[in-house]
């Protein structure tokens, strides 16, 4: 692969020379002006990232997330970009490659969760499960729902992927000038597919992390190849990928633990008897001359925590844990810069098959953070609960919506409840399905309809699809 085509700036619709003395923006810079001025973006800042419908303003939203993921993308990249030109790792790499990495991957970070449902990773699992207990009983016309799909399309409901939301959300479903959605560039698309496979080429035992989950739909297979085509990268994950996950990681990770102290779920006691095994592990490994670990996370939450009490901070532990997650931040964005630089043979190559922390010192500090948040947090009986709720209202809104559009858009009249639901979704979705659907077989289209829905859910608010739960069943 080579950063000329990777860094590719072409567009769907084409890139316009309009105003070209005038706008001295990069093509990268004006997609993030798209992006933040569209609605799928806005909407995120009532989006789950851990704690649904949480009213404190401390707690992180999927836009709040993706803003810090945003941040955390360029910084890699401007890390990583000043890399390839120091040491010369590419001779055609100049510094206008590295300012337009920084761009795609600031955009990448602002979209990377756009095509996500409510109520988080959670409401991903629920959408799956639907279809895979529903689908088998559907019918239509008489017919099981589940014989007239195509091998392909029932695995893109049963394993359905905001990821792959993500990108059929910014290419065709903000339908604002035509057809092309956002129209971003086709460097920035191909950023933020991570798993580049169909659902049918999905393998977890691959060892390769590009083969965990499907980065598109069948729906959406011609952009894909259009996009991969383009940039070169082909059925590879594209360089940029990996810093945009190794950023998200990152965020997520550490913003987790302190989202979790701020609610109470982690205490700066438990912290330090967590740290406790990982710091003891690393000292060894200094005592007997393996590695040497200028980061030692225990030592450091101490060392902050007598700084907050030497400045008669009310709170030192509060103090010693939220500037002690701004360290590790520091610490994490050296070890995925290391990870991409020591692997850049590999990840041009296409054969790197891993995230950017493995084999870092970082590592095992971001298993055990997102072992903690699994442990003290995502397997609670708050979160549990909760999860109950939101599993209720998706099902709800499945069933209603799957039903109401089976028959939309055919020769058999909808009965007056589902057409009236259908009512309920976007025009936006609509005409974007109808486009799609033109010319296709009756199979085609149904299998268009049930994405349809998908399109619907995953554009609704937490807010909002619980409202609509609310009102469908009556509930004032």
């Amino acid at each position: 692969m080579e950063w000329k085509t990777l860094l590719s700036a072409d567009r769907e619709r084409g890139n316009s020379n309009r105003q070209k003395s005038t706008d001295l923006r990069s093509e990268f810079e004006k997609d993030y002006h798209r992006i933040i001025g569209s609605a799928s973006f806005r909407r995120l800042q009532d989006k789950t990232q851990v704690f649904p419908l949480d009213k404190s303003d401390f707690i992180r939203t999927r836009l709040t997330h993706s803003l810090e993921v945003s941040s955390l993308g360029k910084s890699l990249g401007q890390n990583i970009g000043e890399n390839i030109l120091k040491y010369r790792r590419n001779s055609g790499f100049t510094p206008q490659m590295k300012e337009d990495i920084s761009h795609i991957l600031e955009c990448a970070g602002l979209i990377h969760d756009i095509g996500n449902p409510p109520f988080g990773h959670f409401g991903e699992t629920a959408i799956r499960e639907w279809f895979q207990r529903r689908l088998p009983e559907l019918t239509f016309c008489g017919k099981k729902v589940e014989d007239m799909l195509s091998g392909q399309m029932k695995q893109d409901l049963y394993h359905f992927e905001g990821n792959a939301q993500a990108l059929r959300l910014v290419t065709k479903l903000h339908y604002l000038v035509d057809e092309h959605g956002m129209n971003l560039t086709y460097a920035l698309l191909n950023t933020i597919v991570k798993y580049p496979v169909p659902s049918t080429g999905i393998d977890p035992e691959s060892g390769n992390i590009k083969d965990k989950k499907m980065g598109y739909y069948l729906a959406d297979e011609k952009i894909f190849q259009r996009v991969t085509q383009a940039t070169g990268a082909g059925n590879n994950r594209h360089p940029l990928t990996y810093i945009l996950e190794a950023a998200d990681d990152l965020a997520y990770k550490t913003a987790d633990i302190e989202d979790a102290f701020v609610k109470g779920f982690i205490t700066y006691y438990i912290l330090e008897k967590e740290l406790a095994p990982l710091e003891a592990e690393l000292r060894q490994s200094e005592k007997e001359g393996r590695m040497d670990y200028w980061f030692k996370p225990l030592e450091k939450l101490h060392q902050l925590y007598e700084r907050g009490k030497a400045k008669n901070i009310s709170n030192p532990e509060s103090y010693a844990v939220k500037n002690w997650i701004v360290s590790a931040q520091g610490f994490l964005i050296s070890c995925a810069t290391f990870g991409f630089t020591s692997n850049y043979d590999r990840i041009m190559a296409g054969t790197f098959q891993h995230d950017l922390f493995h084999g870092t010192f970082g590592e095992k500090l971001m298993d055990l953070l997102g072992d903690m948040a699994y442990r003290y947090v995502f397997s609670s009986m708050a979160i549990y609960k909760m999860e109950v709720s939101e599993s209720a209202i998706l099902d709800y809104l499945m069933e209603k919506l799957v039903q109401a559009v089976l028959y939309y858009d055919t020769d058999i009249k909808q009965n007056t409840i589902d057409t009236r639901v259908v009512s309920f979704i976007s025009d936006n979705y609509k005409n974007a399905y109808k486009l799609q659907a033109k010319g296709k077989k009756e199979e085609e289209k149904l299998y268009l309809r049930l994405l349809l829905v998908t399109d619907y859910v995953c554009g609704m608010t937490d807010s909002y699809a619980k409202r609509l739960y609310q009102e469908m069943n009556g509930i004032v």
